[in-house]
């Protein structure tokens, strides 16, 4: 099947999106040195971001054609907003506050092979060699990752497990999001979907950061912390999320997930650049590790 004509402005608006995408990790631990907590950092991201999903939901209902869904699609999507959308990103959030951000990419890009094994668990798929490659080459290389990490804490190690654990528990609950809006995605349209469930997400957040701090508290924040989270929003949230579908228009998803595996190595050197965090042999033999399993899975999914 033939795309667009234009394969590498494809690939440079994927790549600019992986990259984008990547910087989310930076500017969390940026703002963490101001001392806000992660339900305040994810409410006013969000706050920032509700306009362009609001639009986006506004550009998707223009034809005016009918939702065929069931209230059990609803529900499903409720669900699915609060648990897989604000669920996960709280959890990658708090993992942050422990963990480095090349450790928190490298752990976090497990999702698609998590996405593979929850296939084969829940929807009786068959896991291929090249899968079970891809599994076993991931998940070697976060051990590798981890312990590198765990190695420059020292004291702190009993932290930087804690922390890899909620950002390992985010990626499976992120899959299962995957696995589960397979199912909505048809009905809704991906805008629709995308719309809604961002909304609703935005919304168990502004619920979460409530039930902990009064409203007024978003109005007495360093500037620093207003400026990163609008960076987030717009630069990590809004834009990646345009380029990589502008990209996938011209090369198709399979490819732009090939491209897209440069997101842990992006995180990487931004954080070298901009948060002064190591760069070892370790945690670049982890880092290739987990985008061999990556590039096996999506030439798998190329090829079927």
């Amino acid at each position: 099947m033939k795309h667009a004509s234009l394969p590498y402005s494809g690939a440079l608006l994927v790549l600019l999106s992986s990259i984008a995408f990547s910087s989310k990790a930076i500017m969390v631990k940026l703002a963490y040195a101001y001392h806000i907590d992660a339900a305040t950092l994810i409410a006013l991201r969000m706050a920032f971001a509700i306009p362009f999903f609001v639009g986006l939901g506004w550009w998707a209902m223009r034809d005016g054609a009918a939702l065929r869904v069931t209230a059990r699609d609803w529900l499903t999507l409720v669900v699915l907003a609060v648990i897989g959308g604000y669920g996960s990103m709280w959890l990658n959030f708090e993992g942050l506050r422990y963990v480095s951000a090349g450790l928190e990419r490298v752990i976090l890009f497990l999702y698609p092979t998590l996405v593979v094994a929850m296939s084969a668990l829940f929807l009786q798929h068959t896991i291929t060699r090249r899968e079970w490659f891809a599994m076993l080459t991931g998940y070697a290389g976060v051990v590798l990752v981890v312990w590198h990490d765990i190695e420059l804490s020292g004291l702190q190690s009993a932290d930087t497990l804690y922390g890899a654990g909620l950002v390992l528990l985010s990626a499976i609950v992120y899959a299962a999001y995957l696995l589960v809006s397979g199912q909505l995605i048809p009905k809704l349209g991906a805008s629709r979907f995308t719309a809604l469930s961002m909304t609703l997400a935005t919304l168990a957040s502004a619920m979460h950061f409530s039930l902990s701090e009064p409203v007024s508290a978003l109005t007495h924040l360093p500037p620093a912390v207003y400026g990163l989270a609008m960076l987030m929003a717009i630069v990590a949230t809004v834009l990646p999320s345009v380029l990589m579908n502008l990209g996938i228009q011209h090369l198709g998803s399979r490819r732009a997930a090939l491209i897209s595996a440069i997101g842990p190595v992006a995180t990487i050197v931004m954080a070298y650049l901009f948060l002064g965090e190591q760069l070892s042999w370790i945690q670049a033999a982890g880092t290739l590790l987990v985008l061999a399993g990556v590039v096996a899975v999506s030439v798998q999914a190329e090829s079927a």
